[in-house]
């Protein structure tokens, strides 16, 4: 297994007669199969939400849902589940997926009761999942359908940080309406993973297993992209990196091996992850110039191989006097894409602060920006909620969260 990396800039000349050239930098990285490579060994932790809420038609669909999951792993992975009340338990011990149906049997016994503490559901699959994470690909899929009022939401990201520093990943499925969408995608964000949203019990089979289908395309893990700026070159200062694909997330950077660096976790085979760089360079004289270097560090487990680097990349310009912009279409459409989320971020902000003429002015901007980039679906919600702000509606949380998903991804269409 190998990896890709692909990069563009919004415009690959500088204008050598300005003080500052502001330019976007996409960075596309992706594992790559060889023909001797194998798939490579899952190591899931299911979290499940069995509060009282859950009771009835939602636990039912979660229960058929985990046990499609269970239907679909391979003999040599690992499974463990954890549910969690106010309370959590272990319900499956971590282990190789060797009985199927007595697992399936567990599932069942889940019984709905109690409240919500998220914290104590992502301690114990932490600690399931770290006894089965070596040369495997380490998830965890967390479902709730409530606030966190049991639970300590600051912990909760803190848990969320301790399992990216064990190599392993979080994504979080929100179940209905009455889930808190700030919680979620924080802990999504910080565990290097993915927000969904299953808005009717019948959708819990369908996401489960777009998660698992993502989680078994992974090829390469532990992923970061490490950066060198040149001289004469300078991230923004605000905001400077952000991942646009497959959804948006802004990420922090980091220091590795003495060199900035942005964790990218898992890399899928031919799924690339995108990441977007707002640079500054200074004036430069004519002529050609590299302006940053770039190295992926990643694990390989299916040669049992930490700490791969790339060969290094440079990515260079040129400064002209005599010049004509000429943008890069495809980066463009990344822009857009974190223009959209952020667009979406913002008028979350009007809202909260009571501002709904702002926050409707901000979600027509983000509906605009959608259309922009051919994202019918998504400019649609957004232009819904716009409306109804402007008509003087509330957004009910349902609202909310659509609103929060189409900002971070282009939905796909229905399947016929």
């Amino acid at each position: 297994m190998k990896v890709s990396v692909r990069t563009a800039l919004s415009d690959a000349n500088l204008d050598a007669t300005q003080p500052t050239n502001q330019r976007q930098l996409s960075v596309s990285v992706a594992a790559v199969a060889g023909e001797l490579d194998r798939d490579l060994p899952l190591n899931l932790c299911l979290i499940l939400d069995r509060s009282g809420s859950m009771k009835g038609t939602p636990l039912k669909m979660v229960k058929q849902a985990a046990k499609r999951i269970v239907d679909r792993m391979s003999y040599g992975d690992r499974l463990s589940v954890v549910a969690f009340d106010h309370r959590a338990t272990v319900l499956v011990a971590n282990q190789f997926l060797e009985d199927p149906e007595a697992v399936k049997a567990q599932i069942d016994k889940l019984q709905a009761s109690g409240g919500t503490a998220i914290d104590e559901g992502m301690k114990l699959a932490i600690e399931e999942l770290a006894k089965g994470k070596q040369n495997a690909v380490s998830r965890a899929f967390l479902l709730t359908d409530g606030e966190n009022e049991h639970g300590d939401n600051d912990r909760c990201l803190k848990l969320a940080k301790l399992a990216t520093d064990y190599h392993l990943t979080l994504d979080t499925l929100g179940f209905g309406d009455a889930w808190n969408p700030d919680v979620l995608e924080a802990i999504a964000d910080a565990g290097g993973g993915t927000l969904c949203h299953i808005e009717q019990p019948d959708d819990a089979v369908a996401e489960f297993s777009r998660l698992l289908g993502r989680m078994q395309a992974v090829g390469l893990t532990n992923a970061y992209l490490t950066l060198s700026p040149m001289p004469k070159v300078r991230l923004a200062e605000l905001k400077p990196i952000a991942q646009v694909s497959p959804e948006t997330i802004e990420l922090p950077l980091t220091e590795k091996d003495g060199k900035l660096a942005v964790r990218l976790g898992d890399l899928m085979v031919d799924v690339p992850r995108v990441i977007l760089m707002n640079l500054y360079v200074a004036q430069l004289p004519p002529g050609h110039y590299p302006l940053l270097k770039l190295r992926v560090c990643y694990d390989d487990p299916t040669a049992g191989v930490d700490g791969i680097l790339s060969d290094p990349i440079l990515v260079g310009a040129d400064a002209i006097e005599d010049f004509h912009g000429s943008p890069e279409p495809e980066v463009q459409q990344h822009v857009l894409a974190l223009a959209k989320y952020r667009q979406t971020q913002l008028a979350e902000a009007k809202l909260q602060q009571g501002d709904r003429s702002g926050a409707a002015t901000l979600l027509q901007t983000a509906a605009q920006t959608a259309l922009q980039m051919g994202d019918e679906r998504g400019a649609t919600i957004l232009q819904q909620s716009a409306t109804m702000l402007q008509a003087g509606a509330s957004l009910s949380q349902g609202d909310r969260q659509k609103t929060r998903i189409v900002s971070k991804t282009v939905l796909q269409p229905p399947e016929k």
